[in-house]
């Protein structure tokens, strides 16, 4: 019965599943490399930008005109028509800020501006477009702003077409370095009418 008993542990030992030991010798001793998140996922090296407050870096602006100013009010209790970037756009000391400033009513942009900070915290304007239906993004480190073209009878909902504009800073200002022009299908209307009724597929 010993040598039985024997015989069956080895043979249980000798088994071939996934979890037993393996037929072609004993297990490698070698450690295995282990992958870290340092390895795994590139972690960005790039601080937060720090926040800032645009209505009042607008209002202080006397490049803005006197008009967007003074038109600058809350929409809604104290929520501001501003939308805010960041973004490297000028190879300053810090990230630069684009802010578009829009309608409350339809959200229609009116104008588009960067601010590059000093040395010593403040801010300067290095660009400046006021116009209706603007806006500004940062796009890889260049600056793009579109603009809505508009015919005589053109809704403010649809636009003609549209100049997509792309800026670079070179040395100390933005430089124009491609313009796209969209002309929009004028077919579509405006959007009113009904759909066409579905029909019943042919057999």
């Amino acid at each position: 019965m010993a040598g039985l008993l024997t015989f069956g542990l080895f043979c249980a030992g000798c088994s071939t599943g996934g979890t037993g030991t393996r037929d072609e010798g004993p297990a490698a001793t070698q450690p295995v490399a282990r992958a870290t998140p340092s390895t795994t996922v590139p972690t960005g090296t790039a601080k937060p930008a720090a926040r800032v407050d645009a209505v009042p870096l607008l209002k202080a602006d006397p490049e803005v005109s006197g008009r967007i100013r003074n038109d600058l009010k809350p929409c809604a209790g104290d929520e501001y028509p501003v939308d805010t970037s960041y973004g490297t756009l000028t190879d300053g000391p810090a990230a630069d800020v684009v802010v578009n400033v829009m309608t409350c009513g339809d959200s229609v942009g009116v104008g588009t501006y960067v601010y590059r900070e000093r040395t010593d915290g403040s801010y300067e304007n290095v660009f400046a477009a006021e116009m209706p239906a603007v806006y500004g993004t940062i796009d890889r480190g260049d600056l793009v702003v579109t603009t809505q073209v508009y015919g005589s009878k053109d809704a403010v909902a649809y636009p003609s077409g549209e100049d997509v504009i792309t800026y670079r800073w070179a040395a100390t200002r933005f430089t124009e370095t491609d313009r796209v022009h969209n002309d929009f299908n004028r077919a579509l209307g405006s959007g009113e009418g009904d759909l066409p009724a579905p029909t019943r597929p042919q057999n």
